[in-house]
């Protein structure tokens, strides 16, 4: 009995130092697995940012949505937004696309411009829209037309016939528009149109 026991014993013994040297290495094994994994990147995972073209950015500046806000001489405030700005090049003003305007005059009348594209102009302080633009009143006109030019420094807005469009009153049809202030009339601003102005009244309809 006392040869079985010293037998086991030595099997003991033998297998606590085989585990001591095996089990660190079995656990070195499997860290370098660990950091051999983490270092593999998969093309798929990269972030939405790395296809921006920087340097095609670089040769073709932009800004994106772009807005400005301020007070005309008279007191009128005007908002401008847009998609995309690009800057001035070869003494052309800067272009814009998807422009928008916000014009609240003192008498408290909503007027909104929008138009597909347009220029701003630096130095004679003014914005053009162009291509399918768009006037819209809080006093009910809604109309058309091929472009319309905003001064920054003062009220007033001119467009560019043909224009189409409903009036309060009817339809309408102009060679042209300007909205600027009427006079020494209190604060009062004046929307006319000029060059065969033709009206199609439409009654009110009745209670």
């Amino acid at each position: 009995m006392a040869r079985i026991a010293g037998r086991t014993g030595d099997r003991h013994t033998k297998l606590v130092k085989l585990l001591k040297v095996a089990l660190p290495l079995v656990a070195l094994a499997l860290l370098s697995t660990i950091f051999l994994v983490s270092r593999t990147v998969g093309t798929q995972d990269a972030i939405p940012y790395s296809n921006v073209d920087v340097q095609g950015r670089a040769m073709d500046p932009r800004l994106t949505e772009p807005t400005w806000s301020g007070l005309t001489s008279d007191g009128a405030r005007l908002n401008i937004a847009a998609a995309e700005v690009r800057p001035p090049a070869e003494g052309r003003p800067a272009t814009i696309s998807a422009l928008r305007a916000d014009l609240t005059t003192p008498d408290g009348v909503d007027t909104h411009l929008q138009s597909a594209a347009g220029t701003y102009d630096d130095a004679n302080q003014r914005v053009t829209f162009s291509g399918q633009v768009r006037v819209h009143t809080s006093t009910g006109y809604d109309i058309r037309m091929a472009e319309a030019v905003a001064e920054l420094d003062r009220t007033q807005v001119t467009g560019i016939g043909p224009i189409t469009g409903q009036a309060p009153m009817g339809q309408l049809t102009a060679g042209g528009m300007t909205l600027n202030p009427a006079g020494d009339t209190g604060g009062q601003y004046r929307l006319d149109f000029t060059g065969g102005v033709k009206l199609i009244y439409t009654p009110a309809p009745q209670p």
